[in-house]
C-alpha cells in the first residue's frame, strides 16, 4: 500500500469506493464548509464610529442613572420596602443603596476612562512632570484636583487606583485622596452660608494643607512599596516595558487596542473590589443610621486636651460626606463643642472612615494602611488643638 493510500481522508477528500458523481457532490459541499469556517473565523474590522456612538449612548445612560440614584434609593426604601421615613432603618437602607450604586458606577467610569487615557498618552512625560524639581507643585496640584472633585472618601478610591496604575507618584496621589473628601465647591457654599467666611476659609486652608503634608510624608517614606502586589507589580511591569521601549511615544495605539486595554483593566479591578465596596458601605450605612449626633456631642464636648484625639478616634468608624457633616458641625458648635474638637471629628469622619479602610485594604497592605490612619490621627489632633487655642479668632 502506498503512502497516499495510508493517509486518512480530510474534510475535502472523498473515499475511492464512491461513485464519481457522489465524489463531486461531497467535494463541493466540503469546499463550501471549509470556506464558511474560514469566513466565520475571520475577525470583523473594528468600527470606530460605532464604538464612539456606543460610548456616547452608554455615557448618557450612566449620567442618567448617576443623577437619579438618590431618588431611586428613596423610592426603594419607602415604596418598595415600606420603611417609615426618618427612622434609623430607613436612613441606613437609603444610604446603603445610594452609596453602593454611586461608588460602583464611579469605579466603572473612572477606571475605564483613566486606563483609556493612560494607554493613549505618554505617561512618562506626565509622571516626569509631576515628579519634577518642585514636588511641592505636584502635591498642590493633587490637593487642588481633590478640592474640585466632589467625592466622599470611598468615592475617591476609583481615582486613587487609576492614578496609581498610571504611575503618578504616591505622594501626589495621596494628596488627592486626602483632600478630595474634605474640600469641594459645594461644601464651600454650604459652609459659607452656615458658619461664615472665616470658618470656611480656615476649613479650606486646613483641608488643602493636610493633603499636601500627607503627600509629602508618603513620598518621604516611599509608601509605594506597601501597595498590594497587583498594583506594585503593575507599576513595575510598566516601568520595565517603558525601559524596553515598548511604551515609546512613537508607537501608535489603535482605538480598538485602547478599548481592550481599558475594558480589561476595568473588569479586573471591578472583580477585585466590588464585594468590599458592598461590605464597606454596609458598615457605614449602619453607623450612619444608628449613631446619634447627640451621643457624639456629649462624648467629646468637654474642652480637655484628650477630647481632640478622642474625637478623631470616634470619627474614624463613622462615615458621611462633607455635605452631610456640615449640619452636624453647626449643631455641635451650637451645643458648645469647641471648634478644634468639632473640626477634628469632622475631618476624621469625612476623610478616614471604616468603609474607606475596608476598601483601601484591597489596594494597600496593612502597614501602609496603619501608617495612613496614624498620620491622619496625628494631623487632625494637631489641627484640633491649634484651633481650640485660637477659637476666639475664628468665631
Amino acid at each position: 500500500m502506498s503512502e497516499t493510500d495510508k493517509k486518512e481522508p480530510d474534510c475535502c477528500t472523498s473515499n475511492n469506493n464512491k461513485q464519481d458523481t457522489q465524489k463531486e457532490s461531497e467535494v463541493s459541499s466540503c469546499h463550501c464548509a471549509c470556506n464558511t469556517k474560514n469566513n466565520t473565523s475571520t475577525k470583523k474590522p473594528f468600527n470606530t464610529k460605532k464604538y464612539f456612538l456606543t460610548l456616547l449612548v452608554l455615557a448618557v445612560i450612566w449620567y442618567a442613572i448617576y443623577s437619579n440614584i438618590l431618588q431611586f434609593a428613596n423610592w426603594l426604601t419607602l415604596s418598595v420596602f415600606k420603611l417609615v421615613p426618618d427612622t434609623h432603618a430607613a436612613q441606613s437602607l437609603e444610604f446603603f443603596i445610594y452609596d453602593t450604586i454611586k461608588i460602583l458606577l464611579l469605579i466603572v467610569a473612572m477606571v475605564y476612562v483613566l486606563a483609556w487615557v493612560r494607554v493613549s498618552l505618554n505617561v512618562e512625560r506626565v509622571r516626569d512632570y509631576l515628579s519634577g524639581k518642585s514636588r511641592v507643585v505636584g502635591y498642590f496640584l493633587g490637593a487642588m484636583f481633590g478640592a474640585v472633585t466632589p467625592f466622599c472618601s470611598c468615592s475617591s478610591i476609583p481615582l486613587f487606583i487609576g492614578f496609581t496604575t498610571a504611575r503618578i507618584p504616591i505622594g501626589i496621589t495621596m494628596s488627592f485622596l486626602i483632600t478630595s473628601p474634605l474640600v469641594n465647591e459645594v461644601a464651600v457654599v454650604i459652609l459659607w452660608g452656615l458658619l461664615g467666611w472665616k470658618f470656611t476659609l480656615v476649613y479650606v486652608t486646613i483641608g488643602m494643607t493636610v493633603g499636601i503634608i500627607g503627600g509629602f510624608f508618603m513620598d518621604a517614606i516611599k509608601a509605594e512599596r506597601w501597595l498590594q502586589p497587583f498594583l506594585r507589580d503593575h507599576i513595575n511591569s510598566t516601568d520595565t516595558a517603558s525601559h524596553n521601549g515598548t511604551n515609546s511615544p512613537v508607537k501608535k495605539i489603535s482605538i480598538a487596542e485602547r478599548h481592550l486595554f481599558a475594558y480589561s483593566e476595568t473588569r479586573d479591578i471591578f472583580k477585585r473590589v466590588w464585594r468590599w465596596v458592598i461590605i464597606g458601605v454596609g458598615v457605614g450605612a449602619i453607623l450612619h443610621g444608628y449613631v446619634p449626633e447627640s451621643l457624639i456631642a456629649e462624648t467629646i464636648g468637654q474642652k480637655q486636651w484628650w477630647s481632640v484625639p478622642l474625637s478623631v478616634m470616634v470619627g474614624i468608624p463613622l462615615y458621611t460626606n462633607v455635605h452631610g457633616m456640615i449640619p452636624v458641625m453647626e449643631s455641635m458648635l451650637l451645643k458648645g463643642v469647641p471648634i478644634g474638637t468639632t473640626l477634628a471629628l469632622s475631618m476624621s469622619t469625612i476623610a478616614v472612615s471604616l468603609p474607606e479602610i475596608i476598601m483601601l485594604k484591597q489596594v494597600m497592605r496593612w502597614k501602609l494602611l496603619a501608617i495612613f490612619i496614624g498620620m491622619m490621627l496625628v494631623i487632625f489632633s494637631i489641627v484640633g488643638w491649634l484651633f481650640n487655642a485660637i477659637d476666639f479668632i475664628i468665631l
